[in-house]
Formats: structure tokens, C-alpha cells, sequence
């Protein structure tokens, strides 16, 4: 299965990849890791990544691309692969099909109301990285992480203004491909604001036939 996840920032889209990579074994692919081990590898390419990256931008299509072309050609994509923000735009999503076709396309719909409650209740492990929302994944004792003891600190994209503003810019470059995924006849959406249990059934059922 090829498989594009849309959806909002805190939506859920990392959690869902991973439950369909355990459940069919094809990989997830991420954009944000994908640029940052190419720039890590300093490949003529990942160098001119890195110089946007530094820069606090998002690459340029032309390369972004280019980097996708190189991933899905490994032979760990031969049986599918979910792609995880990616295509962000128009161009990206048009020069996605010059190369290889998705079967599915899941948008994954929050309100917007639910996206500021659960990101700005995200808390993060400075020492290990593991997440935890006070809402819905509290730690056992406040402050700490389950796992290693660390401290929890709330990352500074996660206040309102700003995730406010990723909602604004998620929407605005999202709302095209949503339609253009749909004209396609690719395009199945799962309504994600309740608990996990409930999100992940409505996931099951919104792909259907491509989990089996």
C-alpha cells in the first residue's frame, strides 16, 4: 500500500503511521527526518538543505523532491510506504505523481479547538524525548517522565499563539490537496478527536480493504 496521510499538526498522523508500519510492514516516511540525515551525510544535495534548515526555512520544492524521488527507489518501498507530511503544496503533490502513484489518501479531520487543547497540554522529556499530554497521557508524577526520571518541559512551539499560527499555515497549504486528492477518487477521511481507541477503529475502517 501507498499510502499519504494528511491531516493537521497534533492530529495524529505520527501515531497512525505507526500503528499501519507495525500492522503491514512498510516504512514511514518523513520528510523532516529525510532532510535532516541528508544534510547530516553531507551530500552535495544535503548541503544545500542544511544552508535552508539553518535558516529556519522549509527546502525548496525542486529539492524536497529530489530527496523523495531517492527514498521511495530503495528497496524497502518496493511493497509501499506511508508517506508523513509530505506533499506539503500544490507542486509537490503534482510532482509526486511523475514518479509513483498513491492507492489512499487518509485526511484526518480535528477541529481546530481540539488541536490548541491537545498540543498546548504536550510536555516533552529533556533527557529521552518521550511525549506526554497532561490531558489525555499524563505522567505519573508531575513534571517527571515515566521512563527515565527526566524533566518535562513544554517545547516553545507548542504555546497557543503558535500553534494558532501552524493551524493557519496548515490550512492554507492543505485545503488544495485535500480537493485535489478527492477529484482523483483517492481521498477517505477519518473524523480523529476522540479517545485513541476510538480514532484508531475509524482509521481501520476509513482504509478498509488496503489493511487487509
Amino acid at each position: 500500500m501507498k499510502l499519504i496521510l494528511l491531516g493537521p499538526p497534533g492530529g495524529g498522523k505520527g501515531t497512525q503511521a505507526k500503528r499501519i508500519v507495525e500492522r503491514l510492514g512498510i516504512p514511514q516516511i518523513s520528510t523532516g527526518d529525510l532532510l535532516r540525515a541528508e544534510a547530516a551525510a553531507g551530500t552535495p544535495l544535503g548541503k544545500r538543505l542544511k544552508e535552508y534548515m539553518d535558516a529556519g526555512k522549509l527546502g525548496p520544492d525542486d529539492l524536497i523532491i529530489e530527496i523523495i524521488k531517492k527514498r521511495v527507489a530503495q528497496p524497502d518501498c518496493r511493497k509501499g510506504y506511508i508517506f508523513d507530511g509530505f506533499p506539503r503544496t500544490m507542486p509537490q503533490a503534482q510532482a509526486l505523481d511523475t514518479f509513483t502513484k498513491a492507492d489512499v489518501v487518509l485526511n484526518i479531520k480535528v477541529p481546530d479547538s481540539e488541536i490548541v487543547r491537545r498540543l498546548t497540554s504536550r510536555r516533552t522529556c529533556k533527557e529521552c524525548g518521550a511525549i506526554y499530554n497532561l490531558q489525555s497521557i499524563p505522567p505519573k508524577v508531575a513534571g517527571k517522565c515515566d521512563k527515565c526520571n527526566g524533566t518535562l518541559f513544554q517545547r516553545d512551539d507548542d504555546n497557543e499563539k503558535t500553534v494558532t499560527n501552524r493551524l493557519n499555515i496548515y490550512h492554507t497549504q492543505t485545503a488544495p490537496l485535500i480537493e485535489f486528492y478527492r477529484v482523483k477518487g483517492l481521498l477517505v477521511e477519518a473524523d480523529c478527536a476522540g479517545t485513541l481507541a476510538e480514532n484508531n477503529e475509524k482509521v481501520d475502517r476509513a482504509l478498509g480493504k488496503w489493511l487487509k
